[in-house]
């Protein structure tokens, strides 16, 4: 009487429980085994990943130290993978070194460099990687705004080479009136009357072709 009255179903419900226990053993079998497949497609990802990097940070690398060359007519430079944490070397996880030495000074960081050699070496480094992918139009806004004169004919020369070499078309956005001075077309806004902007287009090399006609 205290055990209370014999539970007549007690063998089907531990059969039932037995098969709930089967099936969620299963599906805990299912999940080990799909992490360890994510497992094995995260580390093979992670393997092809530093492949490709390895690969890509030579050749940015190889334009980088060219175009610094070019830009600042000498000195030295280069990429280096720093590791964000001291015994770690994954490149996966490492943090990017410019080391630039413009001609006349020793070898020093990005950050230790003047404002405009910071923004040449930047622009080398832009450049490096545009190389290694190009793309067919390029856009770049107010980048030789702090470049001296002399600076500026080596980064147009620059781009006058890549658009020849490469084919890319470039969208300069400038003030710089050496700069307008090198470029195929020109596009202007000015303000004829108080309040109304027009579009100005000038097509200098037709106007070359023009000037040297006549």
């Amino acid at each position: 009487d205290t055990m209370g009255p014999v539970n007549l179903r007690a063998e089907e419900e531990a059969a039932e429980l037995e098969r709930q226990i089967q099936g969620m053993q299963a599906e805990k079998d299912d999940l080990v085994q799909a992490i360890a497949r994510l497992r094995q497609g995260i580390s093979s990802l992670n393997r092809e990943g530093r492949e490709r990097l390895a690969a890509a940070f030579e050749t940015v690398n190889k334009h980088f130290q060219e175009l610094f060359v070019r830009l600042f007519g000498g000195g030295r430079a280069h990429l280096s993978l720093a590791a964000v944490e001291e015994g770690k070397d994954d490149p996966l996880e490492a943090g990017l070194e410019v080391m630039a030495s413009p001609p006349g000074k020793k070898l020093q960081t990005l950050s230790l460099l003047s404002g405009g050699e910071q923004a040449l070496t930047a622009l080398s480094l832009l450049f490096a990687v545009f190389l290694t992918n190009p793309a067919p139009i390029c856009v770049l806004d107010e980048v030789d705004a702090p470049l001296d004169d002399a600076n500026v004919g080596r980064f147009c020369d620059l781009v006058a080479e890549i658009s020849r070499t490469v084919g890319t078309r470039f969208l300069v956005i400038t003030h710089h009136p050496l700069t307008m001075a090198r470029m195929d077309r020109l596009f202007g806004v000015t303000m004829a009357e108080r309040g109304v902007s027009q579009l100005v287009s000038v097509d200098l090399a037709r106007a070359e072709q023009l000037r040297e006609a006549v």
